[in-house]
C-alpha cells in the first residue's frame, strides 16, 4: 500500500534536498561544532546493527541534512536516497603517479580580509575538508582524507555537477549536435510557455536567463521550495497538487527580467540543460557522462547521481564521485581535453571556457569576493594572473585548475555553512599559494 507522509514531514524532506543545490541559513548565534568536534567517524554515525537511535541518520525525516549529521551524509548519499549509476566501464583505471611534497602543509597565506597568516594545514580544518588532492603536472603531490571519506569512497559533488553538464553541452555544441543560438523551445517544446522557452541555449549555459527562481530559504513561497518538492523522490502528501518531477517543475518557471542582461546563478538552468542533452542525445545525463567522459578518463570507480521519482538524474547537483576520479577530470581539462591517451573534450571547448564570458554581466550578481570573475559553460573563471578557473559546489566542493602552475586541486568538504562565501576567504588564497609554491619549486630545480 502506498505510504503518504504528513505535510510537515514532506516539507522537512524537501528542505533536505536543497542541500544538494543551494545555500543554507545558519544562525550566527548558534554554536556549532568545529571540524574536529564534528568528525563523523568519531561521532559514530550509523555504526551498529542497528545503530543506536541517537546515531541513526534518515532521509525521510530530514535528519541527514542537519549539521553535524551532514558530515556523514555527504559521503553516503547512496545509502539514503535513490540513485542511478555512472559506469566507469570494464577497462583498467588510468595511472595516477604520486610524489608527495610534505612542504605543502606548512605553506602560509593571508585569508581574504585578514591580517593573520594561516597555514595550508590549518585551512583544511577551517573548511571542514573531507578529502583533498593536489595534482602537479599529472602527479599527485598532496593527498589527504578526513572523517569517513577515504580513497575508495564517494562524496557528493553538489553543484560541481553543473560543470560536468555544462562541459557535455559545450562538447555537443562544438560537434554541431547543438546550436547555442537556438531557443530552448526548439529543443523542448514542453517549455515553450515557460520563461525558458524564449531563452537561447547559450543563455542557459552561461546562466544569463531572465527567470523567476528565488533561492530564499526564509520565504516558503520561493521557487526553490517548489523545485525541491518536485524533485523529492518519496511519495507526496495526499493534498499535494504541485509538480512531481524536475521536468514538470521546469514547465512552471515564470519570467523575471530579460534574457541576456546579467548573470544569475540559478540551479533550474542546469536542469533545463540536462533535459536538452537527454532529448537530443536520447541518453540520460548519467549515461552521457559515463559514455562521453567517465569511461574515457579511466576512472577508478563508478560515479552515481541522485534521481527524482521518475528516475531523472538531478543535473543541478546530484553527482557523487571518488576524489581521485574528480581530479582526473580536472587534469583532463587542464591538459586541453586530452587524457588517458585520447582527446576527450575538444580543445576548442577548453579555449572557450578559459576565455570566460562577460565580467560586466557577472558583476551584476553581486559576488563581492569574486571581483573580476565570469561564468562560462557552467565554469567559474577567475581571470587572475594564472588564468585559473574552477567548478564549485555548496559546502566547499571544488575543482580548481591553475594552467600557469600546471596544477589541479580537487576537494570534497562538508562545511557547516553551505554558501561558498563562508569558505572562499580561506580556500581561494590557499589554492593560489600552492600554485605559486609549485612554480617557484620548478624554477629552483632548473
Amino acid at each position: 500500500m502506498e505510504r503518504y507522509v504528513t505535510r510537515k514531514c514532506f516539507i522537512m524532506m524537501c528542505t533536505a534536498l536543497l542541500i544538494l543545490c543551494a545555500a543554507a541559513i545558519t544562525s550566527a548565534e548558534e554554536k556549532l561544532p568545529d571540524a574536529i568536534e564534528s568528525d563523523p567517524g568519531k561521532l559514530g554515525w550509523m555504526i551498529g546493527s542497528p545503530p543506536p537511535d541517537n546515531r541513526i541518520i534518515r532521509f525521510d525525516d530530514g535528519s541527514y541534512f542537519k549539521f553535524p549529521q551532514l558530515r556523514w551524509s555527504v559521503s553516503n548519499f547512496r545509502q539514503l536516497m535513490p540513485t542511478v549509476n555512472v559506469s566507469r566501464g570494464v577497462g583498467a583505471p588510468s595511472e595516477l603517479k604520486q610524489k608527495i611534497d610534505g612542504n605543502i602543509n606548512q605553506l602560509t597565506f593571508l585569508p581574504i580580509n585578514s591580517k593573520q597568516p594561516m597555514t595550508w594545514d590549518a585551512s583544511l580544518l577551517a573548511n571542514y575538508t573531507d578529502g583533498i588532492i593536489v595534482l602537479h603536472k599529472g602527479t599527485i603531490v598532496y593527498e589527504r582524507y578526513f572523517g569517513v571519506l577515504g580513497p575508495e569512497g564517494q562524496h557528493g559533488a553538489m553543484s560541481v555537477t553543473k560543470t560536468f553538464v555544462g562541459t557535455l553541452a559545450a562538447m555537443m555544441v562544438a560537434e554541431g549536435l547543438l546550436d547555442a543560438n537556438k531557443k530552448i523551445a526548439e529543443y523542448i517544446p514542453e517549455l515553450a510557455k515557460s520563461a525558458f522557452g524564449t531563452a537561447t541555449l547559450r543563455q542557459v549555459m552561461d546562466m544569463t536567463t531572465g527567470i523567476r527562481f528565488r533561492e530564499d530559504y526564509a520565504d516558503p513561497a520561493a521557487e526553490v521550495w517548489a523545485h525541491a518538492a518536485a524533485g523529492n523522490p518519496l511519495p507526496k502528501p495526499k493534498d499535494y497538487t504541485g509538480p512531481r518531477s524536475y521536468y514538470e517543475f521546469l514547465q512552471t518557471v515564470q519570467a523575471e527580467g530579460s534574457h541576456g542582461d546579467a548573470f544569475h546563478y540559478r540551479t533550474a538552468n542546469t536542469d533545463v540543460l540536462g533535459w536538452v542533452l537527454a532529448r537530443v542525445s536520447g541518453r540520460s545525463v548519467a549515461q552521457l557522462l559515463s559514455e562521453r567522459i567517465w569511461r574515457k578518463l579511466g576512472a577508478e570507480q563508478d560515479a552515481y547521481m541522485s534521481v527524482d521519482s521518475t528516475g531523472t538524474p538531478f543535473a543541478g547537483g546530484g553527482l557523487n564521485t571518488g576524489l581521485r576520479d574528480l581530479v582526473r577530470f580536472g587534469e583532463m581539462i587542464r591538459n586541453n581535453g586530452i587524457y588517458n591517451g585520447q582527446q576527450i573534450v575538444p580543445s576548442t571547448v577548453i579555449d572557450d571556457i578559459r576565455r570566460g564570458a562577460s565580467k560586466e554581466d557577472f558583476t551584476k550578481a553581486g559576488y563581492t569576493q569574486l571581483t573580476g570573475w565570469s561564468y562560462r559553460n557552467m565554469w567559474w573563471v577567475t581571470h587572475n594572473k594564472h588564468g585559473a578557473f574552477m567548478a564549485r559546489g555548496v559546502h566547499g566542493q571544488a575543482v580548481y585548475i591553475d594552467p600557469t602552475a600546471e596544477m589541479v586541486i580537487a576537494r570534497f568538504a562538508s562545511h557547516l555553512i553551505a554558501s561558498n562565501s563562508a569558505n572562499d576567504p580561506t580556500s581561494l588564497p590557499a589554492y593560489d599559494a600552492v600554485g605559486k609554491y609549485l612554480l617557484k619549486r620548478d624554477k629552483a630545480k632548473k
